[in-house]
């Protein structure tokens, strides 16, 4: 039984363009990120089946699904798991500023070993990795041989591409951070994860947009 998957990163948000970490604060999608998600929706339309729609329940990647729920004419779950990782302290704080304020924690690990960061007072970037694929597992399994678009943010993306790539987060620096309302396509079949596309977002040309080098 195979399930495949296309994993969403919401599109542009408010934390985006003010250039703050968000993490699990909820912040609202901009209408820039909503024509972004549209553009997605319909590159996905024609090139997938997509059956059910699975959401992180936070606004900017619930209303990213609300735009591909539109074009494609399926239904939506939101499921906690699929968060955006719990940054703790870090949330709400400019990205520039937070190497200075937490020189180790992020200046260090976050920015140069990433799959070994720790929040503090939130996840581990392992504990994220874990909750996130244990979800997408429980997802697979309700949904075999089936399509699913998953609309989440970018840690659970490039966390769970580490882990289908790599087997842990350990490696996650080699994986790129994902552009707003890209789609990374993977497989699940017999208990394996297998990469079939990653980031996928030459359809939003000028629309693209994605992290600055300090994040």
């Amino acid at each position: 039984m195979k399930t495949t998957f296309l994993l969403v990163r919401h599109g542009e948000s408010l934390a985006n363009k003010e250039t703050f970490f968000a993490g699990q604060t909820d912040v609202p999608l901009l209408e820039s990120g909503a024509n972004q998600a549209t553009l997605s929706a319909e590159f996905v339309k024609e090139n997938y089946n997509v059956d059910i729609i699975y959401s992180s329940d936070l606004m900017r990647a619930y209303s990213t699904a609300e735009c591909f729920s539109k074009v494609l004419g399926v239904d939506i779950i939101k499921d906690k798991g699929l968060r955006e990782i719990h940054a703790g302290e870090w949330e709400g704080k400019q990205h520039g500023d937070l190497p200075t304020l937490f020189p180790e924690e992020y200046g260090n690990l976050w920015l140069n070993n990433i799959g070994k960061a720790v929040t503090p007072g939130g996840e581990s970037v392992k504990e994220l990795g874990e909750r996130v694929i244990n979800t997408l597992e429980k997802i697979a399994k309700e949904n075999p041989e089936k399509t699913v678009l998953v609309t989440t943010h970018a840690t659970p993306i490039r966390a769970t591409q580490s882990i289908v790539e790599y087997g842990s987060v350990d490696k996650m620096g080699n994986v790129p951070w994902s552009s707003n309302a890209s789609i990374t396509e993977i497989c699940y079949a017999d208990g394996k994860w297998t990469l079939v596309h990653a980031r996928i977002d030459k359809h939003l040309k000028d629309y693209k947009t994605s992290f600055a080098g300090n994040v």
